[in-house]
């Protein structure tokens, strides 16, 4: 009877009421389930998805749709960090301002280097052994300074760096960087732009605060429980359902790479960052290890044509299903036999995926139907985009693409709210 009493009133408070200050601890200890239930109410609430969101980045130098508002006063009576980032502040002293003085050029980047050659001191680096640089990076950069009232995702924002890092340049997958990876990487060069770039989101090798925000946002929408795991029914639902039921459960078998996640059947938010970086980019080397370890069923090295039809048959029926014309996968594959021109044409290897710049395309036939459809059209838009920008990868223009529907998003929820901001007309296209 209690718990269903405080069902009833918890849906009539403000959630900043829920955090109860002055509440003995002995009086929820004595009554669990009321706290439960409390804890429950509150996370259904509209509010909450907004309290437990990270800032948008308050720059827009970068084409960022995001700019300082016209019209609003005062802090969001939520006490939002996202909100209080989105309003103007009036700032007495310039953004560039650092408390001790401006450090001599090049010092964060020497500071950074020094780090690292102390951690490969042992021959080796490991991911906690590079919280000390984020923490020095969050600390001195300019473009996080936005950052510092909100601790909670200024780690979130180090932990991310770090997993798109190993991702990246450990190879080996085995959580232990070598001095090695790191030359043969470009890290050292990421560190040297983020030395000479004010604007965070400018450095988009692992630095830039957009590519996190997308990559936090996406991970909050699917955890629908908000325990920080994901499961299958989860993970079906990335990008519209664009995924197979098959090459889900592939990654659930922890094929493709062992889950950090110490729940069975659950995806960490690590594992999210693996998997989300291999969806969205499948022309870098480490994306196509990850997928072609899932379409390669026994392990062998090489991606039959058996191995193929097996993922694609569920792509056919989602095809018939959609009342769209099915391509038929003998058809299919003399495409993609065309398209990767493998040594051998009986098999595919991944030597030959990595000799070929449309490689990526495969994957996305046998189990990103979305992303079939799109190649099978040809968008002459974001073959303009590409061209354009031959610099930016598939993830570069992810990110972007995504953090504008975001920012836009918010707005949105703003002018829902009567706050009275005024979107900007003039901002220039994502590209």
């Amino acid at each position: 009877m209690e718990v269903e009493t405080a069902r009833r009133d918890a849906a009539a408070l403000d959630p900043e009421l829920l955090q109860l200050p002055e509440l003995a601890p002995g009086a929820l200890r004595e009554n669990s389930g009321i706290a439960e239930a409390l804890y429950s109410q509150w996370l259904t609430l509209p509010e909450t998805s907004k309290l437990c969101a990270p800032p948008l980045s308050p720059r827009s130098t970068s084409g960022s749709p995001r700019i300082m508002r016209r019209g609003s006063a005062g802090p969001s009576s939520l006490g939002s960090p996202l909100k209080l980032v989105s309003e103007p502040v009036r700032e007495v002293i310039p953004q560039f301002y650092f408390k001790n003085g401006r450090p001599p050029p090049r010092d964060l980047k020497e500071q950074c280097l020094s780090r690292i050659d102390h951690l490969f001191f042992g021959g080796e680096g490991l991911q906690d052994d590079f919280k000390p640089v984020l923490k020095e990076l969050l600390a001195s950069h300019p473009g996080l300074e936005f950052l510092q009232g909100t601790p909670e995702f200024q780690e979130r924002y180090a932990e991310t760096v770090i997993y798109r890092i190993f991702y990246s340049i450990n190879r080996s997958g085995n959580g232990h960087l070598t001095l090695r990876e790191l030359k043969r990487g470009n890290l050292v060069s990421a560190l040297q732009q983020l030395d000479e770039e004010e604007d965070i989101n400018k450095v988009l090798r692992y630095f830039s605060y957009e590519h996190f925000y997308v990559i936090y946002c996406k991970f909050w929408e699917l955890d629908a429980d908000h325990d920080f795991l994901i499961d299958k029914e989860n993970l079906i639902r990335y990008g519209n359902h664009s995924l197979t039921y098959r090459i889900v459960d592939r990654i659930f078998s922890q094929v493709p790479r062992k889950f950090t996640s110490m729940t069975e059947g659950k995806m960490g938010y690590e594992d999210f960052v693996y998997f989300i970086l291999s969806e969205e980019d499948k022309s870098s080397e480490p994306s196509l290890e990850y997928w072609f370890k899932c379409i390669d069923l026994d392990g062998n090295g090489i991606l039959t044509s058996n191995e193929m039809q097996f993922f694609y048959e569920e792509q056919l029926h989602r095809m018939e299903c959609m009342a769209q014309e099915p391509v038929l996968f003998e058809d299919i594959l003399c495409q993609m036999i065309d398209m990767i021109g493998p040594e051998n044409e009986s098999y595919f290897t991944l030597r030959d995926l990595k000799r070929c710049k449309l490689s990526g395309n495969i994957f996305n036939i046998l189990f990103n139907l979305n992303k079939f459809m799109a190649f099978e059209t040809r968008d002459p838009f974001l073959i303009r985009q590409e061209r354009e920008n031959p610099n930016l990868t598939e993830w570069d223009r992810f990110a972007h693409r995504e953090y504008i529907r975001l920012s836009m998003e918010e707005d949105g929820e703003d002018a829902s709210n009567g706050s009275g901001d005024v979107w900007d007309e003039s901002l220039e296209a994502p590209f």
